[in-house]
């Protein structure tokens, strides 16, 4: 399957597609929605976060709806509200020319929107464990009629605790009339315990890594020391464009400790943690997706079920010890055919990661040169030059020019006037350089010389 246009699809799920200008499936759909619009199955696929899963399974389960009947059709299980919140979102789209709307489901919100939609009738419920194991134990959902179950994320759902919610949903599946569709990133052994004691005779699809990554997105990585790793994050956010991304650690401390130390240095950032709670995370991810914070720093756990658009950068300050976590965590930028980074900073106890992680992935990553204070200060420099050709409130400004003022720049260079201004505009650039260059005169070879001693080491040793 190349094309959606070679699937039999209904004239409004087609229409639906057309208007999301979705043209070449993922690898994950072209395989997947031959087998799920086919007979009735039960269904395993494997495959990454970000590889167009929800289309996977929303097309199919669109099209066993039968819209005539105002009942419970459709159940999705997602492990976080932000997911949960995603998947309904996109069902919406795809089923809007059937008139069919999902209805988002998820802990921390108030039971009565979801009383009155359940009351009213949907075709689609998209939920988190345990508030639908709330409405199930209240009778507010109801199961008679359900055609397709599917499970979003199964293997983060295990990890976070939600097994025997999970398990009990599905117990509560009438298998007379539905089929379960389990979709993982992983097939833990849990995972694959569910996946025995509750499917029958699965079909199965398995994405590999190298097709679980996009191939827009450039995977670099840095050689540092564990100690120099704050300075090179900085370098590397400063010499972006637009950096808007996710920052990887292993520790909720570390995310603790990282955050504090860059916003003291005047970044607009937050952090996720699993110490948070369901307000404090919502309102941080409000805060991202407005862009009122250009970066968060996340653990893995933390981070499961993140979704947001347009993510420019993905950092590993640590790379992960499961490798799985690496393909999901790079797999959040690089969407929908944009280009995106990978960037991952390597010490030398994590060298022997790297060509693990080019065997899994099949693919090669590219060692990045760490940025220097003048490549920052050039950056800097050249963005606010674009200002400078078009501001317009200079001639009023020379208007209230002093003379102490016209003294001042009189016998100076046009270069030092500007080089001045620029200097108090980005003291973070210009005066630590000036200041070495006053006491040794090699500030930028002392800066060469250390990087080429770290990149040296990583390599003898990594050889």
């Amino acid at each position: 399957m190349k094309t959606f246009a070679e699937l039999t699809l209904s004239p409004a799920l087609m229409r639906a597609i057309a208007d999301l200008k979705y043209e070449t499936p993922s690898p994950i759909q072209a395989q997947a929605l031959p087998i799920l619009l086919g007979s009735p199955t039960d269904f395993i696929g494997l495959a990454a976060t970000g590889t167009g899963k929800t289309a996977a399974f929303g097309i199919p389960m669109l099209e066993r709806i039968d819209t005539s009947r105002r009942t419970l059709q459709g159940l999705v299980l997602c492990p976080t509200r932000e997911l949960a919140l995603q998947v309904s979102g996109q069902i919406n789209i795809l089923g809007k020319h059937l008139g069919v709307r999902s209805l988002p489901i998820y802990g921390g919100a108030g039971f009565g929107d979801q009383f009155r939609g359940l009351k009213d009738g949907v075709h689609v419920v998209v939920g988190t464990p345990g508030r639908l194991i709330d409405h199930l134990e209240r009778g507010t959902l109801k199961l008679n009629h359900l055609k397709t179950f599917i499970l979003d994320e199964a293997d983060e759902m295990i990890s976070m605790g939600f097994k025997e919610d999970l398990e009990a949903l599905l117990q509560a599946t009438p298998r007379e009339h539905s089929s379960i569709w389990l979709f993982s990133a992983t097939m833990s052994k849990e995972v694959r315990r569910v996946a025995d004691t509750y499917l029958r005779n699965p079909r199965h699809v398995q994405i590999n890594k190298k097709e679980m990554l996009s191939n827009t997105v450039e995977q670099l990585y840095y050689p540092t020391k564990e100690s120099n790793k704050p300075e090179v994050l900085c370098k590397l956010i400063d010499a972006a464009e637009n950096f808007y991304g996710l920052v990887f650690c292993q520790t909720k401390v570390l995310v603790v400790d990282l955050t504090r130390y860059l916003t003291d240095r005047g970044y607009k950032v937050d952090c996720l943690h699993g110490d948070k709670d369901q307000k404090s995370r919502e309102r941080t991810m409000q805060f991202f997706r407005d862009r009122r914070v250009s970066m968060l720093i996340c653990t893995d756990v933390a981070s499961r079920g993140l979704d947001v658009k347009d993510i420019t950068h993905v950092i590993n300050y640590s790379i992960p010890r499961e490798l799985d976590s690496y393909v999901h965590r790079i797999g959040r930028t690089a969407r929908s055919g944009k280009s995106g980074f990978a960037m991952s900073l390597v010490t030398p106890s994590s060298r022997g990661l790297i060509p693990r992680i080019e065997k899994m992935t099949n693919s090669r990553m590219r060692e990045g040169r760490i940025p220097t204070r003048k490549d920052i200060g050039e950056k800097k420099i050249r963005q606010v030059l674009a200002q400078f050709n078009t501001q317009k409130s200079f001639a009023r400004a020379a208007e209230i020019m002093g003379q102490d003022w016209k003294s001042a720049i009189l016998a100076m260079p046009k270069e030092e006037v500007v080089a001045r201004f620029l200097a108090m505009n980005f003291p973070e650039v210009f005066e630590d350089t000036t200041k070495h260059h006053a006491l040794t005169g090699d500030e930028p070879h002392r800066e060469a010389r250390r990087e080429h001693r770290d990149h040296r080491s990583f390599h003898r040793r990594r050889h």
